[in-house]
């Protein structure tokens, strides 16, 4: 299974972006999916999520109302819609996805394959 991450770039605050997730060798639409971020001297944090079944989101307080998890199933990809961003958003952004039998979206240690990162940089 392998996951690129893709779409980070420097930002004004108030901006949007979109991170993509590549997908290979695992189908998006029966396995959960994550978006997770890392700043500097920080550990890493849950952002959104989407599980297999229901296909229900979930999202971090920090970002409900202005980011958006969706994915597409013909393309098996995933995205990250980030719109009115803000400075304390910036940050390495990893897709990640689990086994079948994980219990919990939010939790990094559920997830057993991460992409590579793409970083987000929002200035104010």
């Amino acid at each position: 299974v392998q996951l690129q991450a893709s779409g980070g770039g420097l930002v004004q605050a108030g901006g949007s972006l979109r991170l993509s997730c590549t997908v290979s060798g695992r189908t998006v639409s029966t396995f959960s999916m994550g978006w997770f971020r890392q700043a500097p001297g920080k550990e890493r944090e849950f952002v959104a999520g989407i599980r297999w079944s229901p296909s229900s989101p979930n999202y971090a307080a920090s970002v409900k109302g202005r980011f958006t998890i969706s994915r597409d199933n013909a393309k098996n990809m995933v995205y990250l819609q980030m719109d009115s961003l803000k400075p304390e958003d910036s940050a390495v952004y990893y897709c990640a996805t689990g086994p079948i039998s994980m219990t919990s979206i939010v939790s990094p240690y559920e997830y057993n394959y991460w992409g590579q990162g793409t970083l987000v940089t929002v200035s104010s």
